[in-house]
């Protein structure tokens, strides 16, 4: 039985429809995140599955029970909003517990329960402080708590960590993640920001306009997109898009790439990874796919294509972040960017002899900008 089932749901504001027939069912335990662009509908779709926006057409139901038109208090869900929505005016002890006096629950119980999550959130020390005597770290585990106290069907998080400066804010992802592993419940979770997607979801629902794009594992969505807004939007640097053409027949395909002033790059396509859809696309304009990963500096020991293919670009930027470098260079009509070790000397204008790995590369249609293979 899923936990949460969300079938064809349509929301619309006045004449603009925000969300455009949704469907998904997330499994009991699971971590699921909605991610997307600003604008997407994933925000909407936390407020439908809440209760805070009546959805125009469809069914929710959580533990297999319909929802759609039930109030927020009668769904058996637990929020944690991005702004903590405090009370300044409580302790945090009053914050945790308020919620479960509020159900009539016996101060005993009431009790327990707050210890029992300051304890797992170690917010123990801050029970009698008020939210304006904490930092923004320790309102969210607040804000957190509140939810934890009580043990709904699904917990939503509707972009939790967005007000926390970046080393707080991984510091959160982790212990989002401790917590979820530790208590195996279900959880919704919007963010914009695709790295908290990676690494904190069992699944992930990419959206875009309204539609869910690509329902899948992380790996699934980064190694696997279904078209180039996905393989654009997971991924930091994201992925890089090049315009070759496609030459050859089944079992030796191979992708053209025009560079200005120099003989073109040929690079050949893996048989492993052919589909039926390659043999309509030879001759024409597709869009070849490669993370900066897929790029590693010229080794003489490494040889054949699953090892990686040499080519040699001239390099325009070069960026060290520490664990590693990042490489601009011109290939074709784009600027792509390589991931390279921390160890590699090269200066803006030279030339550098790389190794893409085509093993892993992508093919993309240039008119629907659908996966081909």
């Amino acid at each position: 039985m899923s936990a949460l089932e969300i079938q064809k749901v349509r929301k619309d504001f006045g004449n603009e429809r925000v969300l455009k027939d949704v469907s998904l069912a997330i499994e009991s335990g699971e971590f699921l995140i909605l991610v997307g662009p600003s604008g997407c509908g994933k925000s909407t779709l936390m407020n439908a599955i809440a209760g805070l926006e009546p959805v125009t057409a469809g069914e929710i139901r959580i533990a297999d029970r319909d929802v759609t038109w039930l109030t927020p208090a009668e769904r058996d869900i637990a929020m944690v909003f991005q702004s903590y929505a405090l009370y300044p005016s409580m302790t945090v002890r009053q914050n945790i517990s308020f919620g479960l006096e509020m159900r009539k629950v016996p101060r005993a119980e009431r009790e327990a329960a707050v210890e029992r999550v300051a304890d797992l959130l170690q917010i123990t020390a801050l029970l009698d402080r008020k939210p304006a005597q904490l930092s923004g770290g320790q309102r969210q585990r607040v804000a957190m708590g509140r939810a934890l106290a009580r043990e709904p069907a699904v917990y939503l998080f509707d972009e939790p960590l967005s007000n926390l400066d970046a080393k707080l804010r991984v510091d959160m992802r982790t212990e989002i993640k401790k917590l979820h592993l530790r208590l195996g419940t279900t959880i919704v979770y919007v963010t914009h920001d695709q790295i908290e997607a990676m690494t904190l979801a069992d699944r992930i629902a990419v959206m875009r306009d309204g539609h869910i794009l690509q329902l899948g594992t992380p790996d699934e969505v980064y190694n696997d997109p279904v078209d180039i807004f996905v393989a654009g939007f997971m991924g930091s640097p994201s992925m890089n898009f090049i315009a070759t053409t496609l030459e050859g027949q089944a079992g030796d395909y191979r992708l053209r790439i025009v560079t200005e002033g120099e003989d073109a790059l040929v690079l050949p396509w893996p048989a492993s990874r052919e589909t039926p859809a390659l043999a309509e696309q030879v001759g024409r304009s597709v869009i070849l796919g490669l993370r900066p990963e897929h790029f590693s500096e010229e080794d003489s020991r490494l040889s054949g294509m699953d090892e990686g293919t040499p080519l040699s670009a001239r390099v325009s930027v070069v960026e060290p972040t520490g664990a590693d470098i990042l490489l601009n260079m011109p290939l074709g009509d784009a600027e792509v960017t390589a991931r390279v070790g921390p160890k590699c000397r090269v200066a803006p204008g030279e030339r550098l002899s790389l190794r893409v790995d085509m093993g892993r590369a992508v093919l993309f249609d240039s008119e629907t900008q659908k996966r081909l293979a």
